[in-house]
């Protein structure tokens, strides 16, 4: 017979909570869809030029950019991958970008950091309007 005590049945299922808890938490700080986001390497047509109301911005999920308008009307586009942890940002309100990874927040306006845990402002992009197409890509 052993001189170790058994662990009592509430330890038992504290750890098979934990377990599964603990990965949830790994999980969150990884990048959404198990690897880094990626942003636009060739500029490419994003959208139509109307989508971006002045003083506004529309976030594009698809191609990980934001892009805004002043109210002069010019556009400026930056990447929506995260400086923290490079998970894609996927929630815009109003011109306020936020990260679902860790809750960095980010102005659609001038890529700056407004919340850490970021600290660096996202990759700015370049931006024109052609033929009523919003087309951007990589920084000059």
């Amino acid at each position: 017979m052993s001189a170790r005590p058994s662990p009592s049945r509430r330890t038992v299922l504290r750890g098979v909570v934990a377990v599964p808890a603990a990965g949830l938490g790994l999980a969150a700080c990884a990048p959404s869809g198990g690897g880094p986001a990626s942003t636009l390497t060739a500029p490419a047509d994003i959208g139509a030029a109307s989508e971006v109301a002045k003083g506004g911005a529309k976030l594009y999920r698809e191609h990980n950019v934001v892009v805004s308008r002043d109210e002069n009307g010019t556009l400026k586009a930056y990447s929506t991958v995260c400086t923290h942890a490079q998970c894609a940002i996927n929630k815009l309100e109003g011109t306020t970008l936020i990260c679902p990874c860790h809750g960095s927040r980010f102005d659609a306006v001038t890529g700056e950091v407004v919340q850490a845990p970021a600290t660096e402002p996202l990759a700015e992009l370049s931006v024109k309007a052609a033929d009523g197409r919003i087309v951007a890509g990589p920084a000059a």
